[in-house]
Order: C-alpha cells, then sequence, then structure tokens
C-alpha cells in the first residue's frame, strides 16, 4: 500500500530506490471509476519493478483530455483510492495533459502503459527513451474501461 506525494517526496523516495539498486515502475492516467480493469493493469505493472508510482491527472487535465463532466471523482479522491491498493508504491497528482515533465524528474526504469498504445502513438515515448528507459505496454482485460461503466450508469432506469 502506498500513499499520495508530492514530486519532491517523490524524488526522495526515487532517490532511495536508486540507493538501494531498485527498480522503478511508471505508469500514468486518470484512473476515473476506478475498476477490476485497472486494478489488473497496476498489478501486472508492479510485477515489472520493486516499485510503482501512479501519476494521476488532476482535474483540470482530465476535463481537456476526457470532456465536459469529467472526472466524475476528484483528482484527490481517486488518488487516495490508487495509494491504497497493494500494487502501488506512491501516487501523484499532476495537470500537465502528458507525463513527460514526471518522467524526465523521475526516471523510472520502465514506463507501462496500456495495450491499447500498441496501435497509436505513446506521447510520452520519446522522453523515456531520451533518458534511457524502457517502455512497456500491458493488455487490458477485455470489456473494462470507464467509459463503458458511464454507458451503462446512464442507461440504468
Amino acid at each position: 500500500m502506498g500513499e499520495v506525494v508530492t514530486l519532491e517526496q517523490a524524488l526522495t523516495l526515487r532517490d532511495e530506490l536508486r540507493r538501494e539498486g531498485k527498480t522503478l515502475v511508471f505508469t500514468n492516467g486518470h484512473f476515473d471509476l476506478l475498476h477490476i480493469g485497472h486494478l489488473d493493469y497496476l498489478e501486472k505493472a508492479s510485477q515489472l519493478g520493486d516499485a510503482l508510482f501512479v501519476g494521476v491527472n488532476g482535474d483540470a487535465s482530465t476535463r481537456r483530455l476526457k470532456g465536459a463532466g469529467r472526472p466524475l471523482v476528484p483528482a484527490g479522491q481517486r488518488a487516495r483510492l490508487l495509494a491504497a491498493l497493494e500494487a502501488v508504491s506512491a501516487v501523484i497528482i499532476f495537470d500537465a495533459d502528458t507525463a513527460d515533465d514526471l518522467l524526465m524528474a523521475l526516471k523510472p526504469e520502465i514506463y507501462v502503459k496500456g495495450g491499447d498504445y500498441a496501435n497509436k502513438p505513446l506521447p510520452e515515448r520519446a522522453t523515456v527513451e531520451a533518458y534511457g528507459g524502457r517502455v512497456e505496454l500491458i493488455e487490458f482485460l477485455s470489456g473494462h474501461s470507464t467509459t463503458r461503466l458511464i454507458e451503462l450508469i446512464r442507461k440504468l432506469p
């Protein structure tokens, strides 16, 4: 189980991991309406290294990227839910549209995104490769998404 941290605190944790020769895995996303697909993804990501840091898009960037009405759950609550998961070591809320700045600061050995990026450009790929990191894509559990959950809820009588 992790904690919600500032970037400064995350950098301190990162330094500790380096001193101990441990591998940092990083991923990021909105994680609005946490569901089993998210949990499966995060568990798989955490198995790739010794610690998993998760960047959570803040409310403003989620609105810009996902549209009006999103997020459904405020960033502080999304971050706290993620930090409570056993697979997650630390959660950092950020308001940029990409995680490039976090990646350049933390320089995780492994950057993880969902398998849906196999067929589309990954905005952070160049950043990760520039500092010598590795990108890993993890397949999602089929049929599980926040968008799908929202659609199901809207259909309720």
